[in-house]
């Protein structure tokens, strides 16, 4: 586990702890981080693409593969390997996708490509 992935994931128990404290007053993103993001790298390492979570259920591309995510918010991020949000690895059709949770950090197992915001 890299130090980034520790202090992501000492930061999504604090964001837990806080809203259950306060409420749902504090959101996540107060902490500085995004509340979810991708990264091209594994281990929430290389560029950082932040996801769009007002927009819930429309599919949406990536501009470039990622290998990883953080989702610190109370959304479920639905993560696909094929574009347009099909299921299946690369180039192929099958039920596979993965699904980031809330309050999640993930490696994911093939280069991602699509997402979806679950409702």
């Amino acid at each position: 586990m890299t130090a980034r992935t520790r202090k992501l994931a000492a930061t999504a128990a604090t964001a837990a702890a806080l809203v259950a404290v306060m409420g749902g007053a504090q959101p996540a993103a107060a902490a500085g981080y995004p509340e979810a993001a991708f990264y091209t790298g594994a281990g929430q390492s290389g560029t950082e693409i932040l996801v769009d979570l007002a927009d819930t259920g429309t599919c949406q591309n990536l501009s470039q593969p990622v290998l990883s995510g953080a989702n610190l918010s109370a959304q479920d991020i639905d993560v696909y390997f094929n574009a347009d949000c099909r299921t299946g690895a690369p180039g192929t059709t099958s039920d596979l996708f993965y699904r980031l949770g809330s309050l999640h950090l993930g490696d994911f197992g093939f280069p991602a490509v699509s997402y979806r915001v679950r409702p």
